[in-house]
Parts: structure tokens; C-alpha cells; sequence
């Protein structure tokens, strides 16, 4: 029996609480491990239920998260008899004080877009705390026993980046438990949802940052409206473009003010928050997925929204081939003109979004949680034995 302590105390919105939320239950079906998890005590109530899964609730602010773990986790880990701890919000422990791997997938840290884009906003403070977390996440990886990353593309980063190596485990997606809760959607979303119908609907899923790369996904919009004449056409966002309605520090006023000045108000809807649970029901009421970021480690959304059966318009990015490989198609990262025309694409050819439909509900299927469990828990045995 191998006892795991698994640190999501980073885990506070986006990609971590996805995965957090898909990889417990699959811990706790387990048999050959017991898991120790330490995350935010607003979180202990969705997960203190399942079996084999121990819950550590602790609150530390984010200023002082990193300065906590290295302070206080050692002996947390100790007490509760881990054989392994895994470090799941890109930093390690210095100190460990059991074999450690270190679950690394920020890609801000190594990306010269989000540090250009940062200082074209004016955003220095943000630009200086994300490079001295960047030089914590880099010793990180030296620190731990083993680093893991949720692609290849990714992982080549990073070793190109340190020097380490750095294992690859792609993250997973389980279509029955994603589309398993039928509850209705809030009021206020269904309302918006009713207003587009009749309309083609591009869906974009994620709360507002920089590097997901928003304004160039509104700058195509006024390219669309000329181009698919005939087509009334909504764009469908799962945040709001307004100021405290976001995790994190990004400041949404250059997107917003981008949409009003291009007078594409009425081609913009925004959901507001959907709860994970809910988002298949999104999924399967629009008619394309598109994503503009310019710097990623893996992208549920992609794989959510190819299971779904939607045809993808991707950045051209080597994660983005690297998971959605023939079901999706490119444009560079920051052109809004090429993003429009691989929509026009889409739209103007019936073949070209069934072959993508098909070619991403075969592709999803590669991606599965429990095997990626079962691989963490294969390298966390190897670090025992």
C-alpha cells in the first residue's frame, strides 16, 4: 500500500480545479493507495466524502502560499506517514521529506509572448512577480525527484528551460463523468442561451486572462460579420468582460472597451461563470470551438469540446497539434484575419466540419483520467521500491 500526500493548495480556479476535480475521485477508487490532500478549506465540502482520501484543509492566502508550504507542509507530510508527496501547483518543496514529483504546468513562466504582453499593458508588477515566481518554478524542478508535464510540447519546454528532464503524462478526460449532470443551467445563462438561438455560436471556455489572448479573438468578429453574410453569428464566453467578475489580477477594461469600440456588442455574449459540471450542456448548444491563446500546457477545453462532437478553430500552437491533431484547424496565434478565415472555412463547408466533428470524437477517446492516475501512481511506486 503506497500513502500519497498530494499538495493542491494552488489549486484556486481554471486547470487546477479541473484537474483536481477529475483525479480524486479515480485516487479514491484505488485500492493499493491511501492519498493525504491538502487544499483550500472552500473546497473540503465537494471532496471530504470519498473513500481512501484523507482532507487537509488550509488556509493560506496567496501571498504567503509559497512561503507556507515550504514552512509548514514538511511536517504535515511526515504525520500523516506519505510515502510520496506530489507537488501539484508547480512548486516543490526544497526540502522534502519523501520522494517528491512535481506536477509543473504554468506555462507563463517560459513563455516571451505573456512577458511582452505584460509589459505592453503596462502591467510591471505583474511582470516582476511572475518572473521571480518563474525562477522559484525553475529551481522547483531541480528540487524534485521527478518533474511531470500534461504534454510533450510542454515537457520539451522544459527541459530546453532547465536542462532537467521532465516526464511526460498527458492529462485525462472522462466523457460519462463530464456529461453525467443534467441539472438546469442558471436562469440568467439559459435566457442568454435562448437569445442565440438560430445563430451560429463560436464558444470560447475560460475565465478572463492575458495569455488566452481575447482581443484577438474580438478582432475577427467585425471580419465575420462582413464575411458570413446571411449568418447572424454570437460569440459565447464563460467569463464577463467586467472588473472583480475574474480570478487573478487580470484587468478586463482593454477587452471590453475593444468590444464596444468596434461595435460588436451585439455579437458578444457573456455567460458568466459555468460550473464544470454544467459546461457540457454549452458544449453541445454551440456550433464551433475556438481558442486564441498564445501560450498553453495542455487545454481541457479542447478535449471537452472534441468529445463533444464541435469542430475547432485552434492558435497554432504546438500543444494545440499535439492534442487536437486532424480535428481542429490553424491559424497564427495573433492574426484576427486568419482566425476569421478558418471560421469562414468551417462554416462554408459542411464536409470540412464533419470530418473535424469525427476526426475529435475519435481523438478524444486517447485522453483518459484513470490511466493517467494509474501512471502517476506506477512513477510514485517507483520512487518507494
Amino acid at each position: 500500500m503506497t500513502r500519497l500526500f498530494i499538495n493542491f493548495l494552488a489549486a484556486s480556479a481554471g486547470g487546477g480545479l479541473t484537474y483536481m476535480r477529475n483525479v480524486i475521485p479515480h485516487f479514491a477508487a484505488r485500492t493499493d493507495v491511501t492519498v493525504t490532500v491538502a487544499l483550500s478549506p472552500r473546497l473540503e465540502e465537494e471532496f471530504r466524502a470519498y473513500p481512501n482520501v484523507e482532507i487537509i484543509a488550509l488556509e493560506a492566502a496567496t501571498t504567503r502560499r509559497i512561503w507556507y508550504e515550504q514552512s509548514q507542509l514538511p511536517h504535515l507530510i511526515r504525520k500523516s506517514g506519505a510515502d510520496v508527496l506530489i507537488s501539484a501547483g508547480n512548486f516543490a518543496l526544497r526540502k522534502s521529506p519523501v520522494p517528491q514529483i512535481l506536477l509543473s504546468r504554468n506555462s507563463l513562466y517560459t513563455s516571451s509572448d505573456f512577458y511582452r504582453d505584460l509589459m505592453r499593458r503596462g502591467e510591471y508588477r505583474f511582470w516582476l512577480d511572475t518572473k521571480l515566481k518563474a525562477l522559484f518554478a525553475r529551481r522547483s524542478i531541480h528540487w524534485a525527484d521527478v518533474t511531470v508535464a500534461p504534454s510533450e510540447a510542454f515537457a520539451t519546454e522544459l527541459r530546453w528551460w532547465t536542462g532537467m528532464p521532465v516526464r511526460t503524462i498527458h492529462h485525462g478526460f472522462d466523457h460519462q463523468a463530464f456529461c453525467s449532470d443534467s441539472s438546469p443551467l442558471a436562469s440568467e445563462v439559459e435566457e442568454k442561451l435562448r437569445s442565440a438561438e438560430g445563430s451560429l455560436k463560436l464558444l470560447f471556455v475560460s475565465h478572463y486572462n492575458y495569455y488566452r489572448n481575447f482581443e484577438t479573438l474580438i478582432r475577427a468578429l467585425p471580419l465575420l460579420r462582413n464575411r458570413l453574410y446571411g449568418h447572424t453569428l454570437k460569440l459565447l464566453l464563460t467569463c464577463k468582460l467586467a472588473p472583480g467578475e475574474n480570478p487573478g489580477a487580470y484587468q478586463t477594461v482593454e477587452a471590453a472597451k475593444l468590444v464596444r469600440d468596434l461595435e460588436v456588442d451585439d455579437m458578444v455574449i457573456e455567460l458568466g461563470a459555468i460550473p464544470y459540471r454544467q459546461l457540457h450542456q454549452i458544449y453541445r448548444r454551440s456550433n464551433v470551438y475556438v481558442t486564441p491563446a498564445y501560450t498553453e500546457t495542455f487545454a481541457h477545453p479542447l478535449v471537452e469540446s472534441m468529445s463533444s462532437g464541435l469542430p475547432i478553430v485552434a492558435s497554432d500552437l504546438p500543444v494545440h497539434r499535439e492534442i487536437c491533431g486532424d480535428a481542429a484547424l490553424y491559424f497564427p496565434r495573433f492574426s484576427s484575419e486568419e482566425l476569421a478565415n478558418r471560421i469562414v472555412e468551417i462554416v462554408s463547408s459542411p464536409d470540412i466540419t464533419a470530418k473535424l466533428s469525427a476526426n475529435g470524437l475519435a481523438r478524444a477517446e486517447v485522453f483518459s483520467w484513470k490511466r493517467h492516475v494509474d501512471e502517476l501512481v506506477s512513477l510514485a511506486g517507483s520512487l518507494v521500491f
